[in-house]
């Protein structure tokens, strides 16, 4: 569990360096870019869509995981708008307090 919560902590502050550097660079003007590469249908588009795909799974796992109440709708959209940044802390904070317990962090069940 040490090396789970270790991996989680290193993305999350990885990805954080990199957004506010990419934030510096080109502002928060994510939506038009996200959608206009996907809309001329190249590679850029394709990882997306992926992505986007990514996006609705954690968001639709979020709220089921929360049993679909309100709390847990509130972090499913926290989830598809905040992506890796709220997941990777949110895994670790289940971790921490399913001690561990990698069923229950997954299905909230413990």
């Amino acid at each position: 569990m040490g090396g789970l919560r270790l991996l989680l902590v290193a993305g999350w502050l990885a990805l954080a360096g990199y957004t506010g550097m990419v934030i510096a660079r080109h502002g928060m003007d994510l939506l038009p870019i996200f959608l206009g590469d996907i809309a001329r249908g190249g590679w850029p588009g394709q990882f997306n869509a992926d992505f986007l795909c990514f996006l609705t799974l954690s968001a639709l796992w979020t709220a089921w995981r929360n049993r679909f109440s309100p709390a847990g709708l509130a972090l499913a959209v926290v989830a598809f708008f905040g992506g890796a940044g709220f997941l990777l802390p949110y895994l670790l904070y289940l971790s921490v307090r399913e001690r561990g317990d990698v069923a229950a962090m997954l299905t909230g069940r413990g």
